[in-house]
């Protein structure tokens, strides 16, 4: 009896260890896309829960973003509907993998958690039927260049800037792919943003269902990030 308690003991140990060892271990997140990307400050609320949750020196934050720019900045395999090759595809995730390469080097990293803001200008350009083709292959092409098949995966979401599809075409269909995608796979997530656009912008400007946030929700944003990369790295490490 005194082994088998014993042995349960040291069972019990073990399992606490494993539950609490993401809080001692190394975590990386990318953040990239456009405009809505570039204005969030992830040094607020962002970083600032991550630090509580897995300590200072346990994340590394990388973040390479440009407005008014589609996928295929960062897509290489990019094709329009036609079949058209850009002359640009793919620099900017170049631009991107060469911070992450030189924020990780010598790093041991135990989770990978990537987090896309982006699609305005693909729903102007009325790109929706390539969108999640395009999507998917920008998720499988950081997952090869990292060498990885575990990396979570956050999509903001579009908010409800043209839900009547008067500007932009293509904007309630790009919103229905970003859900389909990010609802696809058990590393995946997507974050809702359409009570995010209106109130008082950086310019202490009112705005209402803007296409870009406010200043208050793009802090809002950042926690919203925050805790679905959390519960992502808690559910599937």
């Amino acid at each position: 009896m005194k082994v088998k308690s014993l042995l349960h003991s040291l069972f019990l140990v073990f399992l606490l260890y494993s539950c609490n060892s993401a809080k001692h271990r190394k975590h990386l997140f990318i953040l990239s896309g456009q405009s809505n990307m570039v204005r969030m400050n992830e040094s607020k609320t962002f970083i600032t829960v991550l630090e509580n949750e897995f300590g200072k020196d346990n994340i590394i934050v990388v973040k390479d973003a440009l407005g008014s720019q589609s996928i295929q900045r960062w897509y290489k395999n990019w094709k329009s509907p036609r079949g058209e090759v850009p002359e640009q595809r793919g620099d900017l995730y170049d631009r991107l993998m060469q911070k992450v390469t030189n924020s990780i080097t010598n790093q041991k990293i135990a989770t990978v958690t990537f987090i896309w803001m982006q699609v305005e200008r693909d729903a102007r350009m009325q790109w929706s039927d390539i969108y999640e083709e395009s999507l998917l292959g920008l998720y499988d092409q950081l997952s090869e260049d990292l060498k990885r098949d575990d990396i979570n995966f956050i999509i903001g979401r579009l908010n409800d800037f043209d839900m009547n599809n008067e500007k932009w075409p293509d904007w309630t269909k790009i919103r229905a792919i970003q859900v389909k995608v990010g609802e696809s796979n058990a590393l995946f997530s997507w974050v809702n943003t359409d009570d995010l656009n209106d109130g008082l912008n950086s310019e202490g400007k009112i705005i209402y269902n803007d296409l870009h946030m406010s200043e208050k929700g793009y802090d809002t944003l950042g926690l919203r990030f925050a805790k679905n990369a959390i519960r992502l790295i808690t559910e599937n490490n």
